[in-house]
């Protein structure tokens, strides 16, 4: 028996010092809600995570563009049903307009009708979308996925010679121009039904693009939760192991410290 060094009181020292150090982890993850509270805890886990976090990011980036792309072009359709409108609209009043029973001055006033009607379909050839332009003709390169990898989508053409033709320069005010009138707007009015069904293909390619980016996204993050979540049930249960292992091992400890004391029995 010795005084000046007292094993048993080191020894619970130790494991005092090992379960309170378990003990603050555990509070760290059941506060935090993250079994990875420093590097330490698991470093290949916390290196896949980051790329898991980072993906996830750009995944959420690309489906929001993907989103705006299809709102884009659900404008474009919306401009071209009022195209449509018009221009079913222009083809009655060209058919009107040769009517043997109607006069020049007949024509007239439904070529004032025709002439703004025409003037509507080449202004909104002009409008954009968030200073884009909506009828530009030029392609659009739309994200597709967390790569960057980029999409065309086709575009449609308001300045084409197939509306043009309907719009700029024409007149219905007599017979014979009337019916070129009538033939123009016939072909664009095929060509308005070309061009939405260009929009109607490129809205279901972006619905079920965007659709893929959702499931993707929430299958990284599943995959991303089991390396870095901390399951509460499992970890709780932990924390009480370990909040009895520091209680009994403060109580031994103290024991462990008394047990010098007996040396005065001897030395009495």
């Amino acid at each position: 028996m010795v005084i000046n060094t007292n094993i048993a009181a080191e020894s619970s020292a130790s494991l005092l010092s090992a379960s309170s150090a378990n003990l603050a982890k555990s509070l760290q993850r059941l506060s935090s809600g993250s079994k990875i509270t420093s590097p330490e805890d698991d470093a290949a886990g916390l290196g896949v995570s980051m790329k898991f976090d980072a993906q996830s990011s750009r995944i959420s980036a690309a489906s929001n563009n993907v989103s705006n792309a299809v709102s884009y072009t659900q404008t474009q359709d919306g401009f071209l049903q009022q195209v449509g409108k018009a221009l079913d609209r222009m083809s009655e009043l060209a058919v009107s307009a040769q009517d043997v029973t109607k006069t020049d001055t007949d024509r007239s006033m439904y070529n004032a009708e025709y002439t703004q009607l025409a003037q509507y379909i080449n202004s909104t050839a002009s409008k954009d979308f968030n200073g884009v332009s909506l009828f530009n003709a030029v392609d659009k390169a739309v994200t597709i996925d967390s790569d960057a990898a980029t999409w065309s989508m086709g575009q449609i053409n308001l300045g084409a010679n197939a509306y043009t033709g309907a719009t700029t320069g024409m007149n219905i005010s007599t017979t014979g121009a009337a019916v070129t009138a009538l033939t123009n707007v016939k072909t664009a009015i095929n060509q308005l039904a070309s061009d939405r069904a260009t929009i109607g293909a490129s809205l279901a390619r972006l619905n079920y693009t965007n659709d893929q980016l959702s499931v993707q996204k929430t299958n990284i993050d599943a995959a991303n939760s089991q390396l870095k979540d901390v399951d509460v049930a499992q970890e709780s249960t932990n924390y009480a192991k370990l909040n009895i292992l520091v209680q009994s091992g403060t109580a031994m400890l103290a024991q462990a410290n008394t047990m010098p004391q007996s040396v005065l029995k001897l030395l009495g």
